[in-house]
């Protein structure tokens, strides 16, 4: 399987955006979900605990994820059999429900685990990564579509069948000729 750069470099866009989407609504969505809860933050604090540090490394990694997972995403993609709008979505849920039994881990052994919120029991918690990797599938996957528009090919010249008014050429009636 070739891989296309540009297309991989586009997707890469693509993701990092989404990323940074996911990472710049983080604070409503905790007051939504009510559960304190911040990729950015469950990152970084696994490198550094010095503030502000651990909130610009872990954006660092949060934006690094995204723009992997999109590079990835943007040559799959095309050979995933769902609707344009569907695949993203897909994407990004599917990433959610793979790795969601991870919490269990980072409960248990994230160096700054006393500092996180307990995740892996809480139903809320889920309920908040589910949005946020809908939130992040939706945006990679449109903003990746445009990125990545296939022109379509072009289709044959029609004029020598159609008359003026519209309704074909007669001689072509006729004769049957193409």
């Amino acid at each position: 399987m070739a891989i296309d750069r540009a297309r991989t470099a586009r997707g890469a866009l693509a993701g990092a955006v989404a990323a940074g989407v996911w990472a710049a609504q983080q604070p409503l969505d905790q007051k939504v979900f009510g559960v304190r809860y911040d990729d950015t933050e469950l990152l970084g604090k696994a490198v550094t605990r010095r503030d502000p540090a651990w909130r610009a490394v872990g954006l660092a990694m949060h934006l690094a994820n995204g723009a992997v997972f999109g590079a990835v995403y943007a040559n799959v993609a095309r050979r995933v059999p769902l609707p344009s709008w569907a695949k993203g979505p897909a994407a990004g849920l599917g990433e959610h429900v793979a790795s969601w039994p991870l919490v269990l881990v980072t409960d248990r052994i994230h160096p700054a685990r006393d500092e996180l919120p307990t995740l892996g029991k809480s139903a809320a918690a889920f309920a908040q990564a589910t949005w946020r990797h809908a939130l992040f599938g939706f945006v990679l996957g449109e903003l990746e579509r445009r990125l990545n528009d296939e022109p379509d090919e072009e289709l044959p010249s029609y004029e020598h069948v159609v008359s003026s008014n519209g309704h074909g050429n007669i001689e072509h009636a006729i004769t049957g000729a193409a």
